[in-house]
């Protein structure tokens, strides 16, 4: 399980939580973040925010702080889909277009890999919506981290 330290900025429906997580490198702790290239691009987009939907069966409130998780085999599998699938796609069709018209130069090659892209981009767009709302491939709420102080006016501090 890959985990990530969170927000709880809204509570939509029962069941779910919009949370807002901050992007960080994982060059933090390395010795050489300080003269490498990932490093300086780390530093030069900075900290970024990201707000969230997940699963909530823990019930949080707006404000408190919570881990995130998502199982690694999910990320595997939609980075593949994300990265592979319009390359292998693009290439398929360039391919294919060189096999069909040997002679032709390179239009039909090059036209082939533009088509093979838009099917592999087509065919991810097909995915993620059969994903959007399978509990398997959602961030989920797995624990707090704290919990706020409540007072007569709501949450006072975290």
């Amino acid at each position: 399980m890959i985990e990530e330290d969170a927000r709880v900025i809204a509570v939509d429906e029962p069941g779910f939580a919009w949370v807002d997580t901050q992007r960080r490198s994982a060059c933090g702790g390395c010795s050489a973040s300080g003269t490498c290239g990932t490093g300086a691009l780390a530093r030069f987009f900075g900290d970024r925010h990201t707000q969230v939907r997940v699963l909530d069966p823990v019930g949080v409130r707006p404000g408190e702080r919570v881990v995130v998780g998502i199982e690694e085999s999910t990320l595997v599998q939609g980075s593949l889909a994300v990265y592979l699938l319009p390359l292998l796609t693009l290439l398929g069709g360039a391919l294919l277009a060189s096999a069909l018209w040997p002679q032709a130069g390179e239009g039909p090659v090059v036209a082939g890999g533009v088509l093979g892209l838009g099917a592999g981009l087509g065919l991810l767009a097909l995915f993620t919506r059969r994903i959007a709302r399978d509990p398997r491939y959602q961030p989920v709420v797995l624990r707090r981290l704290e919990i706020p102080v409540q007072g007569p006016e709501g949450i006072l501090a975290p």
